[in-house]
């Protein structure tokens, strides 16, 4: 059956409050998995930029020493060219975290907010914020 008016609103600030914390939740997996698989890169590029002339030109002893123009130049390209399978790596490691953390089931439709008596999650889906007795068998495709 329906609900009134006002429980249909409060349920659906419930029910939007929460997919907001599962989105920053994921949002805060992909930012720190990313970060981790990537800082070879970002240390790479960074070192480059920071010892070439034309850019920064910094006075460090190992820019002097170490790194002339032709170095940070190579340092620059090869941090760009080992993004591109550290991409597809942080990728993949954040899909099989998601998948194995079922955390894109615990969206909730605001049809719950809408009739009384909805469960909190739909039939053959599984995740630890549904209630209890949900099929545990999930396929990423579905």
């Amino acid at each position: 059956e329906p609900r009134s008016p006002w429980c249909c609103l409060a349920w659906t600030l419930v029910i939007g409050a929460m997919n907001s914390l599962v989105f920053l939740l994921n949002l805060l997996l992909l930012f720190v998995i990313f970060t981790i698989v990537l800082l070879p890169t970002i240390v790479v590029v960074y070192f480059g930029f920071q010892c070439h002339s034309q850019v920064l030109h910094s006075s460090a002893r190992y820019c002097k020493s170490i790194l002339d123009d032709n170095s940070s130049s190579a340092l620059i390209i090869l941090g760009f060219v080992i993004m591109s399978p550290l991409l597809v790596v942080a990728m993949a490691i954040y899909c099989s975290l998601a998948r194995r953390l079922r955390l894109l089931v615990c969206f909730q439709p605001y049809s719950l907010a809408v009739y009384k008596g909805g469960r909190w999650c739909r039939r053959g889906e599984g995740a630890p914020c549904c209630a209890g007795g949900c099929n545990t068998q999930l396929k990423a495709w579905v």
